[in-house]
């Protein structure tokens, strides 16, 4: 199971990622502190989606095992991208520079129409002006128009194991795979904890209470070159690295109730996400002109979201076959639907 865990899982960000990398290093030819605003306007939702999922989809009952019993559970939480987040204008720019967007209205992120912008920029390096105009990235994916539903799916694999005193830790965790000379690192751990049992005058009731915090951490490193052309307009690599790191914490209490093999469940808690991409290597940025400069570590790009989540969901047991199906609302919504099988 955790190898087709790790394709299923490859297999949904690899296409996403190398995409994106192309997208950024392309923008770098507006100048990095322009290239900076368009990357942070276009890979927005994917960070905030992407993060959100990371960090949803640790429970689905408030009981913890007897010691020793345990669960391996697989969840694809579907984090609902709004309208507003498909497109963007860019909210600033360099000193010294312009930067206008020639068309359409707005452009697209990377969730957005698959439409290119145009740009015209204008930038002053070291006493010369670099300027001209070229076409900026289009969607990755036209999640609208393209997807049954307009989410970020986040697939996820945790195991589940009772200790002591009505406690469980959950662990997420993949070795570090190697992709196209690149590395992608997943691990992630929490804690689950029966809180009813310390409440007086509620701990015999018939329903489940706990609170529950947990840690999940990403990191994908994909290298990608390019030959050095000496004429003409664009940005050219021979050792670009693209760099995405991702680390959510997660805390809330969970109360739960079980009526023969049907549990209900809902939630309170927060979800926070600190999320960093950047684009490292050595670039030769040439404008229409001709006029050329090298620049080194152009995008470094930091992302902080979190907040308050509501969730709410059940989880059908099948003699040690569990399925289950959850709604959190948050900031971006999610939609978690998994499979597992759960043993004392």
């Amino acid at each position: 199971m955790r190898k087709v865990y790790i394709i299923i899982l490859l297999s949904v960000f690899m296409p996403l990622l190398a995409s994106a990398q192309d997208d950024l290093s392309n923008l770098i030819q507006a100048g990095t502190e322009n290239a900076n605003a368009l990357a942070e306007g276009y890979v927005q939702p994917f960070m905030k989606g992407f993060g959100t999922g990371l960090g949803s989809g640790w429970l689905n009952t408030a009981k913890a095992h007897k010691t020793l019993g345990f669960d391996l559970t697989v969840t694809v939480n579907g984090a609902f991208v709004p309208d507003k987040d498909l497109s963007y204008n860019p909210s600033r720019v360099g000193q010294n520079s312009s930067l206008t967007l020639l068309s359409p209205d707005a452009a697209p992120t990377m969730f957005g129409r698959d439409e290119e912008p145009r740009y015209a920029y204008s930038y002053t390096h070291e006493g010369r002006t670099f300027s001209g105009e070229f076409d900026g990235p289009a969607s990755v994916i036209d999640i609208k128009n393209d997807m049954p539903m307009s989410v970020v799916p986040v697939p996820m694999a945790q195991l589940g194991i009772g200790i002591i005193k009505n406690t469980d830790i959950k662990i997420r965790w993949t070795p570090e795979v190697d992709v196209e000379d690149g590395s992608f690192k997943l691990i992630g751990f929490g804690v689950m904890h029966d809180i009813k049992q310390h409440i007086p005058g509620i701990k015999n009731l018939p329903f489940d209470l706990s609170a529950f915090v947990g840690y999940t951490s990403v990191s994908f490193d994909i290298p990608f070159d390019e030959e050095v052309n000496t004429t003409g307009g664009g940005v050219y690599t021979n050792n670009g690295l693209g760099q995405l790191d991702v680390n959510t914490l997660t805390g809330q209490a969970t109360i739960s109730k079980k009526i023969s093999v049907l549990t209900v469940y809902g939630g309170v808690g927060f979800n926070r996400v600190r999320s960093k991409i950047k684009l490292k290597g050595d670039y030769v940025v040439r404008d229409d002109f001709g006029n050329s400069e090298s620049v080194s570590n152009p995008i470094d790009l930091s992302f902080k979201e979190g907040g308050v989540k509501l969730n709410a969901g059940f989880r059908l047991k099948l003699a040690i076959v569990t399925l289950h199906a959850d709604y959190t609302v948050q900031q971006y919504d999610v939609l978690s639907v998994g499979f597992g099988f759960a043993v004392r």
